[in-house]
């Protein structure tokens, strides 16, 4: 198995091209909800994943719900600056699924509103609204690999 990061309608090339790289780094799925706010040929795109689009394990999604119901026995984290608890109070495990919404407005209310329990935010002082979508999907994928022992990598 592998970990899985979720873009829910990501909007900016460069931050997908830069997970997708992250991704290839460490066997992570790279599940892509649409509708995205480029085309998957963008020049942005393809620059920020450099040469390693080869290597990503890559699936499109017409909805969130289309990754739910493919992946029913799935744990799902959401990443969100409304959570009350921090990414590092949770324990992951291998197949986890770290879900991540656009850059502008994140994740939907309704998906928070369905998730409590899994809902994971960054700590951060109130200087900024977030941090980059590329840099916090590496963060956390980052924990949660380390939890368990960088499984694959060297």
């Amino acid at each position: 198995m592998a970990f899985h990061i979720v873009l829910v309608e990501p909007e900016i090339p460069a931050n997908t091209g830069n997970i997708s790289r992250t991704c290839a780094a460490t066997g992570t799925w790279l599940h892509l909800v649409r509708p995205l706010g480029f085309d998957t040929d963008d020049r942005t795109l393809k620059r920020a994943g450099l040469d390693y689009w080869h290597s990503v394990k890559l699936e499109y999604h017409d909805s969130f719900q289309e990754v739910k119901d493919k992946y029913k026995d799935g744990r799902f984290f959401f990443a969100t600056t409304k959570a009350s608890r921090v990414y590092t109070d949770f324990t992951f495990q291998d197949g986890d699924f770290l879900v991540f919404g656009k850059e502008t407005k994140g994740l939907a209310p309704e998906i928070l509103e369905e998730h409590p329990e899994t809902l994971m935010r960054m700590p951060m002082s109130d200087a900024v609204r977030s941090l980059n979508l590329s840099n916090s999907a590496a963060i956390i994928l980052y924990e949660a690999l380390r939890q368990n022992g960088f499984p694959g990598l060297t």
